[in-house]
């Protein structure tokens, strides 16, 4: 079932095909599970219209990628060592992130990529906004990426971020004894469970692994991570200290 779940998925997410051709190819693959076939084709009518098309041949297609997997999660559930969380920045931080990190962009891909980060939040203006869980290292709360105006503002914003329905913001103290390699990654679960992806994340490059071996090792590396991070409330007023002692 496996590589005939691969064959249909791999299809959808490659080229721009209608439903009703995604469900002869997964007829042909003898994909047999109906609800999956029905996500697929529902992604393949959707590929093409999303808002981030609008910056295709702007931006590098991985931030394309990035914005469509948040646009169909369900949930998310997400680990950030070294900054806060992408959906979650404000445009003066993620605007002093994107230039110390690439220098020779010119001013037009700056403002692009900031406006970019900016849109992917409309995910949580929906009716029904994908659960999310983001556990934040401390490093990440007090590295400084500009001036002490642009961190408090920052911070108050991750605090009030916190506060949203949809969203927890849970802290992992550098206390906190930390077993096994930890590292950034995202985890969107879809609709149809076969559909959950991993995103991993890193300074240069990144990357999307969806098979079951793999989802389940970075479930249980959440759930690790999970059991060492603060409470919500205590998550929230450690950000408030941190924000205070700037």
């Amino acid at each position: 079932m496996t590589d005939t779940v691969t064959c249909a998925a791999s299809t959808v997410m490659c080229t721009r095909i209608r439903g009703v051709r995604v469900r002869r190819i997964a007829s042909h693959c003898s994909a047999t599970d109906r609800h999956l076939v029905d996500a697929l084709a529902d992604m393949a009518e959707e590929r093409g219209k999303g808002w981030w098309e609008k910056y295709k041949g702007i931006l590098p297609p991985g931030f394309l990628d990035q914005a469509e997997l948040e646009h169909h999660a369900v949930y998310m559930r997400a680990i950030q060592m070294l900054y806060v969380p992408g959906l979650f920045q404000t445009e003066a931080y993620a605007r002093e992130l994107i230039t110390s990190g690439v220098s020779n962009l010119e001013p037009a891909e700056v403002n692009a990529r900031v406006e970019h980060r900016m849109r992917r939040r409309e995910i949580f203006e929906r009716l029904h906004p994908p659960k999310t869980e983001a556990f934040i290292h401390e490093a990440a709360l007090r590295m400084r990426y500009g001036p002490t105006e642009v961190m408090r503002e920052q911070l108050a914003f991750l605090h009030e971020v916190s506060r949203w329905p949809s969203v927890t913001v849970r802290v992992v103290p550098f206390e906190a004894r930390i077993t096994g390699s930890v590292h950034s990654i995202l985890y969107a679960g879809a609709a149809i469970p076969q559909l959950d992806t991993v995103q991993l994340d890193s300074a240069f490059d990144g990357g999307y692994l969806d098979a079951e071996a793999q989802l389940t090792k970075y479930r249980s590396l959440l759930d690790s991570v999970e059991a060492i991070s603060l409470g919500c409330d205590e998550s929230g007023t450690f950000i408030q200290h941190i924000a205070q002692g700037m």
